[in-house]
């Protein structure tokens, strides 16, 4: 039963980890979003990330957006320093034409950081990158 369901595989839906200045507090906070750079709305986006090694993990946290449009990104959460030395997982599923789509971003730990930024799509800023 469970060989016969299809899930395809995940195209241009991406997580990213950009470091954006809190302008409150006047610091540099770590913050993770999802990239849609498809030409479809993702609709039910549902998100579970979590924090762990070989001794520690993170509770799991649950995100939910109702609807990511084409060509647009959201905010998931903010990460705290102490969190960016753990691999951070990003359980990622959505619906879209009616079909159930899945797919885990792992950032491996101390892999976020200021030497790994590169160019982000859609977000004209730079960043830590998962596809």
């Amino acid at each position: 039963m469970k060989k016969d369901i299809q899930i395809p595989e995940v195209k241009d839906v991406y997580v990213a980890v950009v470091q954006e200045e809190h302008l409150e507090y006047k610091t540099l906070d770590w913050n993770a979003y999802i990239i849609n750079n498809s030409d479809d709305d993702l609709e039910t986006v549902l998100i579970v990330s979590q924090g762990y090694s070989d001794s520690k993990m993170t509770p799991p946290m649950r995100h939910s957006i109702a609807k990511l449009p084409a060509r647009s990104y959201a905010k998931i959460e903010f990460l705290q320093e102490k969190v960016l030395e753990l691999n951070n997982s990003f359980k990622v599923t959505f619906f879209k034409d009616n079909q159930m789509f899945d797919k885990s971003y792992l950032f491996r730990k101390n892999t976020i950081n200021e030497k790994a930024l590169q160019s982000l799509p859609l977000m004209q800023l730079k960043g830590v990158l998962v596809k």
